[in-house]
């Protein structure tokens, strides 16, 4: 079983910085794909941006790209987010997940653990 904790969200002006990480324990990290979700209100929980378990590989939503990038620290048990250029709309609750398996998918269904989540909130 695997557990994961967000930390790094909050309040931040558009055009702003943050950076999300995702602490894992209690199984083996580096075998894990991990990714980052969304969901902003009344809206359905959307892919952001995933990373291969060795972190040889990432993939983004075309939203994203160019402001997100995912990155890990297989040594530290921890995958990171870090948001550039920060829009209102970018305004959610942020999810990692977990993926026993190597390869990147972008359908919620397909990760098995999930965090808490991470509010990140932007003001125009």
């Amino acid at each position: 079983q695997v557990q994961l904790v967000e930390s790094g969200g909050g309040l931040v002006q558009a055009g702003g910085s943050l950076r999300l990480s995702c602490a894992a324990s209690g199984g083996t990290f580096s075998s894990y794909t991990m990714g980052w979700f969304r969901q902003a209100p009344g809206k359905e929980r959307e892919f952001v941006a995933g990373i291969s378990n060795r972190g040889d590989n990432t993939y983004y939503v075309d939203s994203v790209k160019g402001r997100f990038t995912i990155s890990r620290d297989n040594s530290k048990n921890t995958v990171y987010l870090q948001i550039n250029s920060l829009k209102p709309e970018d305004t959610a609750v942020y999810y990692c997940a977990a993926r026993n398996s190597w390869v990147v998918t972008t359908s919620n269904i397909t990760y098995n653990y999930w965090g808490q989540g991470a509010q990140v909130t932007v003001s125009s």
